[in-house]
Protein backbone atom coordinates (compact mmCIF):
# COMPACT_ATOMS: atom_id res chain seq x y z
CA UNK A 1 0.00 0.00 0.00
CA UNK A 2 1.28 3.47 -0.83
CA UNK A 3 0.91 6.56 1.28
CA UNK A 4 0.09 9.91 -0.20
CA UNK A 5 1.58 13.20 0.87
CA UNK A 6 -1.14 15.75 1.69
CA UNK A 7 -1.40 18.42 -1.00
CA UNK A 8 -0.74 21.13 1.56
CA UNK A 9 2.86 19.92 1.90
CA UNK A 10 3.77 19.47 -1.76
CA UNK A 11 6.10 22.29 -2.83
CA UNK A 12 5.59 21.48 -6.52
CA UNK A 13 1.88 22.17 -6.20
CA UNK A 14 2.51 25.60 -4.71
CA UNK A 15 5.03 26.43 -7.43
CA UNK A 16 2.62 25.24 -10.12
CA UNK A 17 -0.26 27.32 -8.75
CA UNK A 18 2.00 30.33 -8.52
CA UNK A 19 3.09 29.89 -12.15
CA UNK A 20 -0.54 29.56 -13.29
CA UNK A 21 -1.55 32.66 -11.33
CA UNK A 22 1.30 34.65 -12.88
CA UNK A 23 0.22 33.53 -16.35
CA UNK A 24 -3.39 34.49 -15.62
CA UNK A 25 -2.30 37.94 -14.45
CA UNK A 26 -0.79 38.91 -17.81
CA UNK A 27 -2.68 41.48 -19.93
CA UNK A 28 -3.03 38.94 -22.75
CA UNK A 29 -4.70 36.42 -20.47
CA UNK A 30 -6.99 39.07 -18.98
CA UNK A 31 -8.06 40.29 -22.42
CA UNK A 32 -8.61 36.71 -23.58
CA UNK A 33 -10.78 35.87 -20.57
CA UNK A 34 -12.70 39.16 -20.90
CA UNK A 35 -13.46 38.43 -24.54
CA UNK A 36 -14.47 34.89 -23.60
CA UNK A 37 -16.95 36.29 -21.07
CA UNK A 38 -18.40 38.53 -23.78
CA UNK A 39 -18.59 35.63 -26.27
CA UNK A 40 -20.36 33.51 -23.65
CA UNK A 41 -22.86 36.28 -22.97
CA UNK A 42 -23.45 36.68 -26.71
CA UNK A 43 -24.15 32.95 -27.06
CA UNK A 44 -26.52 33.10 -24.08
CA UNK A 45 -28.47 36.12 -25.36
CA UNK A 46 -28.25 35.56 -29.15
CA UNK A 47 -31.55 33.66 -29.43
CA UNK A 48 -33.39 36.77 -28.28
CA UNK A 49 -31.13 39.34 -29.96
CA UNK A 50 -31.04 37.58 -33.34
CA UNK A 51 -34.63 36.42 -32.98
CA UNK A 52 -34.59 32.64 -33.19
CA UNK A 53 -35.81 31.91 -29.64
CA UNK A 54 -39.46 31.51 -30.68
CA UNK A 55 -38.66 29.22 -33.63
CA UNK A 56 -36.30 26.94 -31.73
CA UNK A 57 -36.93 27.08 -27.99
CA UNK A 58 -34.75 24.02 -27.31
CA UNK A 59 -31.76 25.68 -28.96
CA UNK A 60 -32.51 28.94 -27.14
CA UNK A 61 -32.37 27.15 -23.78
CA UNK A 62 -29.23 25.29 -24.86
CA UNK A 63 -27.56 28.56 -25.87
CA UNK A 64 -28.59 30.22 -22.61
CA UNK A 65 -27.15 27.41 -20.47
CA UNK A 66 -23.98 26.91 -22.52
CA UNK A 67 -23.35 30.67 -22.88
CA UNK A 68 -23.72 31.30 -19.16
CA UNK A 69 -21.45 28.32 -18.44
CA UNK A 70 -18.81 29.71 -20.80
CA UNK A 71 -19.02 33.16 -19.20
CA UNK A 72 -18.92 31.69 -15.69
CA UNK A 73 -15.91 29.52 -16.46
CA UNK A 74 -14.10 32.48 -18.01
CA UNK A 75 -14.69 34.53 -14.87
CA UNK A 76 -13.40 31.60 -12.82
CA UNK A 77 -10.31 31.25 -15.00
CA UNK A 78 -9.60 34.97 -14.69
CA UNK A 79 -10.01 35.03 -10.93
CA UNK A 80 -8.55 31.68 -9.84
CA UNK A 81 -6.73 30.04 -12.73
CA UNK A 82 -4.29 28.35 -10.37
CA UNK A 83 -7.18 26.29 -9.03
CA UNK A 84 -9.23 25.96 -12.24
CA UNK A 85 -6.55 25.12 -14.81
CA UNK A 86 -7.47 21.44 -14.61
CA UNK A 87 -10.81 22.06 -16.32
CA UNK A 88 -9.52 24.47 -18.95
CA UNK A 89 -10.14 21.80 -21.60
CA UNK A 90 -13.90 22.38 -21.17
CA UNK A 91 -13.76 25.77 -22.93
CA UNK A 92 -12.97 24.54 -26.44
CA UNK A 93 -15.50 21.71 -26.07
CA UNK A 94 -18.26 24.17 -25.20
CA UNK A 95 -17.33 26.18 -28.28
CA UNK A 96 -17.44 23.09 -30.50
CA UNK A 97 -20.81 22.12 -29.00
CA UNK A 98 -22.15 25.61 -29.77
CA UNK A 99 -21.04 25.22 -33.40
CA UNK A 100 -22.65 21.81 -33.95
CA UNK A 101 -25.68 22.07 -31.63
CA UNK A 102 -28.15 23.25 -34.27
CA UNK A 103 -27.42 20.16 -36.38
CA UNK A 104 -27.22 17.65 -33.52
CA UNK A 105 -30.33 18.67 -31.58
CA UNK A 106 -33.64 17.23 -32.73
CA UNK A 107 -36.18 19.50 -34.47
CA UNK A 108 -34.00 22.61 -34.63
CA UNK A 109 -34.30 24.50 -37.91
CA UNK A 110 -30.81 25.44 -39.11
CA UNK A 111 -31.71 28.86 -40.52
CA UNK A 112 -29.05 31.36 -41.58
CA UNK A 113 -29.27 33.52 -38.40
CA UNK A 114 -28.97 30.43 -36.19
CA UNK A 115 -26.02 29.02 -38.10
CA UNK A 116 -24.15 32.34 -38.34
CA UNK A 117 -24.70 33.22 -34.68
CA UNK A 118 -23.71 29.82 -33.31
CA UNK A 119 -20.79 29.19 -35.67
CA UNK A 120 -19.27 32.64 -35.08
CA UNK A 121 -19.90 32.55 -31.31
CA UNK A 122 -18.67 28.98 -30.91
CA UNK A 123 -15.67 29.61 -33.15
CA UNK A 124 -14.67 32.62 -31.06
CA UNK A 125 -14.91 30.56 -27.88
CA UNK A 126 -12.73 27.81 -29.37
CA UNK A 127 -10.11 30.30 -30.60
CA UNK A 128 -10.07 32.25 -27.32
CA UNK A 129 -9.84 29.09 -25.22
CA UNK A 130 -7.00 27.73 -27.33
CA UNK A 131 -5.31 31.16 -27.25
CA UNK A 132 -5.51 31.18 -23.47
CA UNK A 133 -3.98 27.71 -23.32
CA UNK A 134 -1.21 28.77 -25.72
CA UNK A 135 -0.42 31.81 -23.58
CA UNK A 136 -0.14 29.53 -20.55
CA UNK A 137 2.18 27.13 -22.36
CA UNK A 138 4.39 30.01 -23.49
CA UNK A 139 4.88 31.04 -19.84
CA UNK A 140 6.36 27.66 -18.88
Amino acid sequence: MTSQIPTTRQPDLDASRSRFEQAAATPTAQITEGLTVLAGLWIALAPWIVGFAAGSPALAINNLVVGLAIAGLAVGYASAFGRMHGIAWVGPLRGVWTIIAQWVMHAVPATAPVVISNVVGGGLVVLLALGGAAALLNRR
